[in-house]
């Protein structure tokens, strides 16, 4: 018989509208790092449009700050996704050395409509989960039903409110 690893996932689950899950996300991670856990993974950063350019996006590399840019310029105007998936594809490296570090816990800025389509981090994030590191990540509302399917239900769903991902 095979021995599967517990599995240790968790999302903070938010509406669209409700932006607090990535802040939420960092400071629990930088809190978890300040206890003495070793933390792994990208968290995003959105900037507002200026100067003529729609809005950026970055993934940050917790373990030392490494910015990778995820947002194409389509303007300010622009209404449709900007996500870059070339810019996704560079950052998934972070990931990929988490699982080799042993990590205690692994954060990813979010499952989203690229991994609910079995792309972006999608296979980076299963191979953490099948690794059994724990990992948290954000989910919006509308892509719950993908989640559950991409994590077999077995993922902890948790309200976007500080002290609830230390416990």
């Amino acid at each position: 018989m095979i021995e599967r690893p517990e599995m240790k996932i968790a999302a903070i689950v938010h509406r669209a509208a409700r932006r607090n899950a990535d802040q939420l996300l960092a400071e629990s991670a930088m809190a978890l790092r300040r206890h003495g856990y070793r933390v792994r993974g990208l968290l995003q950063t959105d900037i507002a449009p200026s100067g003529g350019m729609g809005k950026r996006m970055l993934l940050t590399d917790v373990s030392n700050g490494r910015a990778f840019p995820i947002s194409q310029d389509l303007g300010v105007g622009s209404a449709a996704c900007c996500v870059d998936p070339g810019g996704i594809a560079d950052a998934s490296v972070v990931l990929r050395d988490a699982l080799h570090d042993k990590a205690d816990v692994i954060v990813v800025n979010r499952f989203g409509s690229l991994e609910a389509s079995g792309q972006g981090l999608s296979t980076e994030m299963l191979a953490l989960m099948s690794a059994g590191i724990p990992l948290v990540t954000v989910v919006e509302e509308r892509f719950v039903d993908a989640w559950r399917l991409f994590t077999g239900s077995a993922s902890i769903e948790l309200a976007p409110r500080a002290g609830l991902l230390r416990a």
